[in-house]
């Protein structure tokens, strides 16, 4: 077991006013705290959620190739399709229709 827990996830993205829209209309809430080039969404009283600009970032970030998912794990099924229905309306791109998988819908 870790000494320490993690509190937060910083992704770090080329345009934050671009991505702290995006991730105010997924999470349906205001960040709790903006700064240049960084915002924070509390995702829980725990742990919370950065946007860092790449560009600023001290020392400069390495290139990296992979990509990021945002678990709703207390999603049930019907919360999975509302949520799909409204962001699939907003264009919102997502990469997998919603499906039932070995580990649950998602």
């Amino acid at each position: 077991m870790p000494s320490s827990t993690p509190t937060s996830v910083i992704l770090y993205v080329s345009d934050v006013q671009a991505s702290t829209g995006f991730y105010r209309t997924i999470l349906g809430s205001d960040p709790v705290a903006t700064y240049v080039g960084f915002a924070v969404f509390a995702l829980c009283d725990t742990v919370t959620l950065g946007l860092q600009a790449t560009d600023l970032i001290e020392p400069k970030a390495e290139a990296h190739v992979g990509g990021t998912e945002l678990l709703f794990s207390d999603a049930d099924r019907a919360t999975v399709d509302r949520l799909y229905g409204e962001w699939t309306a907003r264009n919102i791109p997502i990469a997998l229709h919603p499906t039932e998988l070995p580990f649950g819908y998602t």
